[in-house]
């Protein structure tokens, strides 16, 4: 138990407000193993996006269809990168994400089981600001990125996190010992996430605060 609440206080140390990390170290992309890299690096690096895909894992393992629905959410986070890249904007998409995992995390800490329609339904709409956040990423490398790097950094995105989804349902199930949503052990991994959660609200909302007083 206290070493995950060591590593939920490790994890809130490290997250930061920025919304995209850089696994290439600023280097420009130029090919297809470049944005294979970029995007499966970026959700590690990110744990802002990683917080949330661990509740989305634990929530679907003890759901029905729980190798479908994470799908729903890597299907929706394509779209929206896709979209953003293209010129769309999808605003508020730094609290959106906040409000992913403060949602998802509240699900897991709470014990409760999700239906399919109400998995998907949260899970892609949750993607599609978390794929605008990975836009904005690939978007800010200088000069751009051509269909490769592209095609690289979407394959990277969609594998990496639907394995660290059913790797964190298969922790929950057969390392924790949580056979059910109401399990004690699934609910302080949902803690954890929901502190992660905690630590990136206060840090929206901690400019506009101080702004605020100054002003």
């Amino acid at each position: 138990m206290n070493r995950i609440f060591l590593g939920a206080a490790a994890a809130a140390l490290a997250a930061t407000p920025a919304f995209a990390h850089h696994p290439l170290g600023g280097l420009p992309m130029t090919s297809f193993a470049d944005g294979l890299l970029s995007g499966v690096g970026h959700p590690v690096l990110g744990f802002d996006h990683l917080a949330f895909v661990i509740a989305m894992g634990i929530a679907a393992t003890f759901a029905p269809a729980r190798l479908l629905t994470p799908l729903a959410y890597v299907a929706a986070m394509l779209l929206g990168t896709l979209a953003v890249s293209a010129g769309l904007a999808l605003p508020l998409a730094e609290i959106a994400i906040v409000a992913s995992i403060l949602v998802l995390g509240g699900v897991v800490l709470a014990g409760q089981t999700l239906g399919v329609g109400t998995a998907l339904t949260l899970f892609a709409g949750f993607g599609l600001f978390h794929g605008a956040g990975f836009a904005g990423s690939i978007l800010g490398q200088e000069g751009g990125v051509g269909a490769a790097v592209m095609v690289g950094y979407l394959i990277g995105l969609a594998a990496v996190q639907y394995a660290i989804a059913l790797a964190a349902g298969w922790a929950a199930r057969r390392l924790l010992g949580a056979s059910e949503a109401m399990a004690i052990n699934a609910r302080l991994a949902g803690a954890a996430v929901f502190g992660v959660g905690l630590f990136l609200a206060l840090e929206v909302v901690e400019g506009p605060l101080v702004a605020a007083i100054a002003g």
